[in-house]
């Protein structure tokens, strides 16, 4: 369970492929206080630690995984936004993240807003994902607050230290996020969904 508040924007420092699989090496800061077997989000998906080296870790996305991600688009080098599961002693500073992506969207505009910026992004709704204004959605793990909700779109309104600490400051026209839609929203949907189907 997370929080999407990011702590880090690690490095990909190496992509294996092994059978359908996709070992992704990540450098950051706090790899000495990781263990095998710990659920580290990675753009918003949970993934395990299988291995440890050095300042570099090392976890693997299966298929399931890459087909309803953007991990499977990443390259050597890329930032990606990192948070390990939250403490139960601590405050919620965020919203509940399972780290279960529901889909991808692409970013379809930037806007600076005088130090601030918004940024849109459209998806696929015939999955039964929705967002509502002011509700929470996790953008590439990193929670957010909708704006301007459509059927198709929303966008959120980005600060600085977000904008900076982040992988937003990568986003351009074009780039594929992952989200995750409000959990209780979900449930939601799904139980009005089977009381008019």
């Amino acid at each position: 369970m997370f929080s999407g508040i990011v702590e880090e924007a690690g490095k990909i420092t190496n992509l294996q492929h092994e059978k359908e699989n996709l070992h992704i090496t990540v450098s950051c800061s706090f790899v000495n206080e990781l263990k095998i077997d710990q659920s580290v989000s990675h753009n918003g998906v949970c993934l395990t630690v299988v291995n440890m080296n050095g300042t570099e870790y090392t976890v693997t996305a299966i298929q399931e995984t890459l087909i309803k991600s953007n991990l499977g688009r990443v390259k050597i080098g890329d930032g990606i936004n990192l948070e390990r599961s939250m403490k139960m002693n601590g405050r919620l500073d965020g919203h509940i993240v399972q780290g279960h992506v529901d889909q991808t969207a692409i970013c379809t505009e930037i806007k600076e807003a005088d130090g601030s910026w918004y940024f849109t992004f459209e998806y696929d709704p015939t999955l039964g994902n929705i967002t509502v204004e002011k509700g929470s959605v996790t953008v590439n793990g990193v929670s957010l607050t909708v704006v301007n909700s459509q059927d198709s779109s929303f966008q959120v309104a980005i600060i600085p230290y977000t904008y900076n600490f982040t992988n937003f400051h990568e986003f351009e026209i074009g780039t594929v996020v992952n989200l995750e839609f409000d959990i209780i929203g979900k449930y939601i949907a799904k139980i009005l969904k089977q009381q008019n189907g």
